[in-house]
């Protein structure tokens, strides 16, 4: 019998490992931006055309590489930056392992060129799928310029699996906000299909945050420091009051590198408490530096995990800095008990101030009548003609008074109005008449022949706006309001793009959002029933609630959007409703196409039989 294990080209181990290091376009940007950084460039530029999948080009003016250099860093687990593996655990650069541009050059068209400062010709490499193509000599600038052309173009399945262009580019996004956060020392830039997006120039911490989020962050910035010996912690925390619904300012960086730390972030969020309202998400962007020896990063392919070694005291000393960031600069007014009050006076010129005296009647007896007092009140004389009159009849009406009965409430109840006729007898088609209540503002109850139909108020109104909207997003008309005064509202970068991705379904669903530039958005029209003063917050809620479960398909998204607008809207609905209203409410339920399923599967009404009733009662 033949052997059956045997070694793997090196092209399939490299289409292996590109599996775990390159995901998508995004993840060859985190690749060659970390690598720049790495070289000691001062200027980084990145050109993406079709969010990656045609061109990802990162040009820097680091230290550039020799032919040798230039031609080994395409093999497997080449890099400079380990001799040993107990480099390993002390390690404060950021590519390291060796793999990225073996993996990249094994799923795209790559070409290089580089060139050391001291040498007067650089190296030109084209390599495609693993194979090179040609080495040459180039006259380029010193630096290095990685051209990522086609990616996935050998491998049709992976490409397939993409997602649309906007969905792509805000991952490239993403990564290039994370990469140009923490080093604010560098110049970057970011064009996307020949139109530039970010042109970051060198400054410090905070004007790097103010230019990727905007000029509205600065003053909403509250610095935190905190040194031990053991731990660093030091950036900046949101105000309390620009804590959102959406996510997207919260950035952790453990030794210069993107890190996702829930436990991390629980930190913050109780230095936050009774601050903020329990949906919102505070802003932060905290540096971590620690000991290279405490921490692993080596846990996870794309390094955004890690594991620390004193996660309990770094909590600590998180969840302290912030408290006393939050405490020191002024978020509620202070009072000085030790500082009288002074009343400021300036006297008008040529006045005199003179003490003040008082003046006394000394005939003034307050137990004398007035002598003009029936003068004075001639006009009120009393006139007792005609009283009779007031108390005609009045002995053939007699009062009514409420029997006192154990366990009433003092304050009587209103009157009940007239029950309306309920059209809702499932089991038989004669006119009987149903009896409709509200059980805490919640429930709708109703007399039926079987027993008693109890209604979810706000699932009802769920499933009712749900239909509506998905008709009007096949393109039947929708009920528009104008904004009375059109509302603006700020988004990053990232989520500009998920807006710009929903535009054409929201203007479907009835809104009108104007792009202002610079990440500003103007709402012009809204759904009917959104009270203006909820319209900037219902938006968050959606934008939210979108990015959490983005769907595919464009048939899916739409469901998916309308699923959400109809349960944001449906939210407040739990209010009394007089009893036509409730009729209203269930005859447009039983004319929705699916009357007792909610749109996220859920039921919204159950009738229970008469002998169910009975039996809890036993």
């Amino acid at each position: 019998m033949s052997d059956l294990i045997r070694l793997l080209p090196d092209a399939v181990a490299n289409q292996i490992a590109a599996g775990e290091v390159v995901q998508r376009p995004a993840s060859a940007v985190k690749e060659l931006l970390e690598n720049a950084v790495d070289a000691g460039a001062t200027q980084i530029r990145l050109l993406v055309k079709d969010a990656g999948k045609t061109l990802i080009q990162v040009i820097d003016n680091g230290s550039g590489m020799s032919e040798t250099d230039a031609r080994m860093s395409f093999e497997r687990h080449a890099t400079s930056k380990i001799r040993e593996a107990n480099d390993l655990f002390s390690i404060r650069t950021l590519g390291f392992r060796g793999e990225a541009l073996a993996s990249i050059a094994a799923i795209a068209q790559v070409e290089l060129k580089t060139r050391k400062p001291d040498d007067e010709v650089g190296t030109c490499i084209i390599i495609e799928g693993s194979k090179v193509k040609s080495q040459e000599p180039v006259a380029c600038p010193s630096g290095t310029t990685f051209s990522v052309k086609n990616l996935f173009y050998n491998i049709p399945a992976r490409r397939y699996f993409l997602k649309s262009d906007n969905v792509e580019f805000r991952h490239i996004l993403e990564e290039f906000q994370r990469v140009a956060l923490v080093h604010p020392d560098i110049e970057f830039t970011l064009t996307n299909n020949d139109k530039p997006v970010f042109h970051l120039t060198k400054g410090n911490l905070r004007q790097r945050i103010v230019h990727i989020f905007g000029n509205q962050i600065n003053e909403k910035l509250l610095p935190v420091e905190a040194r031990t010996e053991l731990v660093s912690v030091t950036g900046y925390i949101g105000k309390p009051e620009t804590a959102r619904k959406t996510r997207g300012e919260q950035y952790f960086f453990a030794n210069g590198r993107f890190i996702r730390h829930p436990y991390l972030h629980h930190a913050v969020e109780q230095a936050f408490e009774e601050l903020i309202p329990e949906s919102a998400i505070p802003s932060y962007f905290l540096y971590i530096e620690v000991d290279p020896s405490t921490i692993d990063i080596n846990i996870h392919p794309t390094k955004t995990e890690v594991n620390f070694q004193n996660g309990q005291l770094l909590y600590a000393s998180i969840r302290t800095s912030v408290k006393h960031a939050l405490g020191m600069f002024s978020l509620s007014p202070t009072i000085d008990f030790d500082t009288e009050p002074t009343f400021d006076f300036v006297a008008p010129q040529g006045y005199e101030p003179k003490a003040p005296t008082i003046t006394v009647n000394p005939d003034y007896n307050p137990f004398r009548k007035p002598q003009n007092f029936l003068k004075s009140n001639a006009g009120m004389a009393p006139n007792r003609a005609g009283w009779e009159k007031m108390y005609e009849g009045i002995e053939n009406k007699p009062a009514q008074q409420a029997e006192y009965q154990p366990g009433m409430d003092f304050e009587l109840a209103p009157a009940q109005p007239q029950q309306a006729e309920s059209t809702l007898v499932p089991e038989s088609n004669e006119n009987t008449t149903s009896k409709l209540f509200q059980v805490q503002n919640r429930f709708i109850v109703a007399n039926v022949k079987s027993g008693v139909l109890i209604v979810d108020q706000r699932k009802a109104y769920e499933r009712i706006i749900f239909e509506r909207i998905s008709a009007n997003a096949e393109g039947q008309p929708v009920a528009r309001q104008r904004v009375l005064f059109p509302q603006t509202f700020q988004l990053s970068a990232f989520d500009s793009e998920v807006i710009s991705e929903m535009a054409e379904d929201l203007d479907n669903l009835g809104f009108e959002i104007s792009a202002m530039g610079s990440g500003t958005f103007v709402i012009n029209t809204v759904p009917a029933n959104i009270p203006s003063n909820e319209i900037i917050g219902f938006i968050e809620s959606l934008l939210e609630d979108y990015k959490k479960d983005r769907a595919d398909s464009a048939d899916d998204q739409r469901i998916k959007l309308a699923r959400l607008v109809a349960g944001n809207l449906a939210v407040k609905t739990e209010k009394a409703l007089k009893i036509e209203e409730m009729q209203q409410l269930i005859d447009e339920l039983f004319a929705c196409q699916v009357p007792d399923i909610a749109p996220d599967g859920s039921k919204i009404l159950k009738i229970i039989p008469v002998n169910e009733i009975d039996k809890l009662l036993r």
